[in-house]
C-alpha cells in the first residue's frame, strides 16, 4: 500500500490538535489507516543514499510521520486529504462540497484535440484552480500528490499522465495533437535550450527520474504535444512539461491537463487534484470548467453542441453518485444491528451523506458519494466504511448462526494423495514462487514466447517477477540451482498451478494444476527413475491401461531421449533428459531427468 510522509507539526495544525504519537497511532488506527514510521527529512535522505547518521542527532529537524494508506484511497495521498478526513471523521468539520463555476460555454476555456492523437494517448481533461495561494509546504504536497498518482493509478504514467501550468503564461483556446518529433521543439522544465522532441527523448536516456517513462511514446511515429493559442509548448506527455507554463510559489490560476488512455482514471484522478487543493482557492471548494472539443466521437458519453460538427465535454465532473441500499444489506455482513441514524452518522464520518428512505416495508438509505470517494463502487464499500467508523474492535465476537458442512476440493485432495505417493517414492517436496522472469520461463528452457501462452506483468517489482510461470522446469531447476553442494542424487518435486492464456476465461486466464520431479545425480541422469515414477502416477490415477506414450521433440530435452505422454489423444505430460545447454544456463554440471503431469486431467 502507499506511504505518505507528511509533516507532523503541519499535521496537527490542520487537525486543530496536537497528539502523543500513540493517540495519533491510534486515531490512524480507528480510521482504517496506519502510521507506519516516524523520522525526520534527513534520516530519509541518508536511508535513501545509505550513509552514517550524524553526530548530534536530528533533534532540531521537523519530525515527518509516514502513513501507509488503502491503494484505492487517492484521497488521502497528501497531507491535505488525510487532514480533511480525520477532520471529518473528528467531527470537527463539515463534508464539504465541491462546485464547478457556473460560467456560460462562450466564455470557457477550451482545448481542442486533434484526430492524429486518436493513435498514441486518445483523451485529454482539463480544470483551472483560480485565486489559489501556495505556501512552500502545500506546493510542494501539490508536486508530491502528482508523483504518488503517476505512481499508483496512472500506473507510471502509461494510463495517466498529469500537467499542471501557470494560466497566467499562457493563452487559450488550447490544442492537443500528436505530431513528428522533428516537428515538435521547446525549452522543458528545469533547462535553458531549446531541444526537438526526438531529441529530448535521447537526452533524457540518462535522466534517472525520466529515463523510465521514455518508452511509452519513443517508439510510435507521432509524439502527442500540447499549444497554446501562440503555438507556445505546455508539455510533451508523458514526459515533460513546458518551461514556460511551470508553476512556483507566486502562481494564482492552476491550468491542470490529463493526458490518457484510459477515460476513466483520467477523470479520477483530474478530480482528486481539483478536490484536493483547491481548498486554497479564493472560492474554497470551486474550480472553472474546462470544454474539451473532440473531433470524433471517442468521448461515447459527451454534450452535443448544436450546429456543431465537433463533440465536447466539460470536465472536471464534480458530480455526485447515489446508491440506495437497505440497511440490512449493510449492517448484516458486520454483525451489528445499526439503526438508519445511527448508518447515517457513521457514514458521515466517512465523508459520505445519507438520508434515510423507505421503500415498501424497506428501511433504506439513499448515500451520496462525492468526487474525492472513487472507491466506492458498490453497496459492499459502504458496508466497510460504516464497519470502520464503527469501529472493528467494537463489533462483537459471535459464531455464525448458520453453519454450512464444507469439504475439500476434489482437486486439492486429489494433489496431495499425488504429493503423499511422490514423498514415498523418496522425492522432496519444494514449494517455489508462480511468478517468474521471463527468461527463466522460456530462453533458459529454449522454449519461444509465442505471445499467446504466457501472462506477462505490466509493471514488475523487478525482473524475477516478470511472468507467470506456464512450467515447472524452471522453477525445480532454479531450486537445484540454489542447492547446488547438495550431496546426489538430489531428487525434489513440486505440485503446483501454472497460469496460461485462455479467452474463454472471463479473466482471460486460467490455472492448471501441474505435477514436476527432478532427478539430479552425478554419475548417471536417472531417467529410469522418473519414467518408473511417472508409471507409478498413472497406476495410482487409475489410469495404468489408458494413457501411452510418444517420442517427443522438444527443445528442453535431450533427442531420443524423451517422451510425451497422452490419454486419448490428450497430451497429459512430457519426461526425458534435461538438454546440457539448459543445464548450463542454470549452472547445473550434473545430467538431470525430469517429468512434468497434467493432474487436473487425471480426475
Amino acid at each position: 500500500m502507499p506511504t505518505v510522509n507528511v509533516g507532523r507539526d503541519l499535521l496537527f495544525q490542520s487537525l486543530g490538535q496536537t497528539y502523543t504519537q500513540e493517540e495519533f497511532d491510534e486515531l490512524c488506527f480507528a480510521f482504517g489507516i496506519e502510521l507506519d514510521d516516524v523520522t525526520t527529512e534527513k534520516a530519509i535522505v541518508r536511508k535513501e543514499k545509505h550513509l552514517e547518521v550524524e553526530e548530534g542527532g536530528d533533534g532540531e529537524e521537523e519530525v515527518i510521520y509516514k502513513i501507509e494508506v488503502p491503494a484505492n484511497r487517492y484521497d488521502l495521498l497528501c497531507l491535505e486529504g488525510i487532514a480533511r478526513a480525520l477532520r471529518v471523521f473528528l467531527g470537527k468539520e463539515e463534508i464539504p462540497v465541491f462546485r464547478c463555476v457556473d460560467i456560460p460555454s462562450k466564455s470557457m476555456l477550451k482545448m481542442h484535440v486533434k484526430p492524429e492523437t486518436n493513435s498514441i494517448r486518445p483523451f485529454i481533461v482539463c480544470a483551472v484552480l483560480r485565486g489559489i495561494t501556495f505556501t512552500e509546504a502545500s506546493y510542494n504536497s501539490f508536486i508530491d500528490l502528482q508523483d504518488k498518482l503517476h505512481q499508483n493509478i496512472c500506473r507510471k504514467r502509461t494510463l495517466v499522465a498529469i500537467g499542471t501550468h501557470d494560466l497566467d503564461t499562457i493563452q487559450g483556446p488550447f490544442s492537443y495533437e500528436a505530431l513528428p518529433p522533428s516537428e515538435i521543439s521547446f525549452v522543458p522544465l528545469k533547462q535553458v535550450k531549446s531541444f526537438r522532441a526526438d531529441e529530448l527523448l535521447e537526452y533524457y536516456k540518462s535522466d534517472v527520474k525520466l529515463k523510465k517513462f521514455l518508452h511509452i511514446i519513443e517508439d510510435s511515429h507521432v509524439y502527442p504535444v500540447i499549444y497554446d493559442s501562440n503555438r507556445i509548448v505546455l508539455s510533451l506527455p508523458p514526459i515533460i512539461n513546458g518551461a514556460h507554463s511551470a508553476i512556483s510559489l507566486k502562481t494564482k490560476n492552476v491550468f491542470i491537463e490529463c493526458t490518457a488512455t484510459d477515460l476513466t482514471k483520467a477523470k479520477v484522478v483530474l478530480n482528486t487534484m481539483v478536490t484536493m487543493f483547491s481548498e486554497y482557492c479564493e472560492r474554497k471548494y470551486e474550480a472553472e470548467p474546462v470544454e474539451v472539443v473532440y473531433p470524433d466521437e471517442r468521448t461515447f458519453e459527451v454534450e452535443s453542441f448544436e450546429g456543431a460538427k465537433s463533440r465536447a465535454s466539460i470536465y472536471p465532473d464534480l458530480s455526485i453518485t447515489e446508491f440506495e441500499v437497505p440497511i440490512s444489506v449493510i449492517t448484516e455482513p458486520i454483525g451489528v444491528s445499526l439503526t438508519a441514524s445511527e448508518v447515517i452518522l457513521l457514514l458521515r464520518k466517512m465523508q459520505l451523506t445519507a438520508e434515510e428512505s423507505s421503500v415498501g416495508q424497506s428501511c433504506n438509505v439513499v448515500v451520496s458519494v462525492p468526487p474525492t470517494r472513487s472507491d466506492i463502487l458498490h453497496p459492499c464499500d459502504l458496508t466497510e466504511d460504516v464497519a470502520i467508523a464503527f469501529g472493528y474492535n467494537n463489533i462483537p465476537k459471535s459464531k455464525p448462526q448458520c453453519m454450512t458442512t464444507g469439504g475439500r476440493q476434489p482437486l486439492n485432495k486429489f494433489s496431495d494423495l499425488i504429493r503423499e505417493e511422490v514423498a514415498r517414492a523418496g522425492y522432496m517436496e519444494v514449494l517455489t514462487w508462480v511468478l517468474c522472469s521471463h527468461e527463466e520461463n522460456f530462453a533458459m528452457i529454449k522454449r519461444v514466447d509465442d505471445g499467446e501462452k504466457a501472462v506477462i506483468i505490466s509493471n514488475p517489482r523487478s525482473s524475477d517477477f516478470e511472468a507467470v510461470r506456464t512450467n515447472l522446469m524452471s522453477c525445480l531447476l532454479k531450486t537445484l540451482k540454489h542447492n547446488i553442494d547438495h550431496p546426489r542424487p538430489v531428487k525434489i518435486f513440486e505440485a503446483g498451478d501454472v497460469v496460461v492464456l485462455d479467452g474463454a476465461r472471463d479473466v482471460g486466464a486460467s490455472n492448471n494444476r501441474r505435477l514436476a520431479a527432478l532427478h539430479c545425480n552425478s554419475e548417471f541422469s536417472g531417467f529410469e527413475d522418473i519414467w518408473g515414477l511417472a508409471q507409478r502416477i498413472m497406476e495410482c490415477a487409475g489410469v495404468k491401461d489408458s494413457y501411452y506414450v510418444r517420442h517427443s521433440d522438444e527443445q528442453e530435452f535431450l533427442p531420443k531421449r524423451q517422451c510425451s505422454m497422452f490419454i486419448k489423444d490428450k497430451h497429459i505430460g512430457i519426461f526425458g533428459i534435461v538438454h546440457p545447454e539448459v543445464l548450463k544456463n542454470f549452472g547445473i554440471r550434473d545430467p538431470c531427468s525430469f517429468v512434468e503431469i497434467d493432474i487436473q486431467a487425471l480426475l
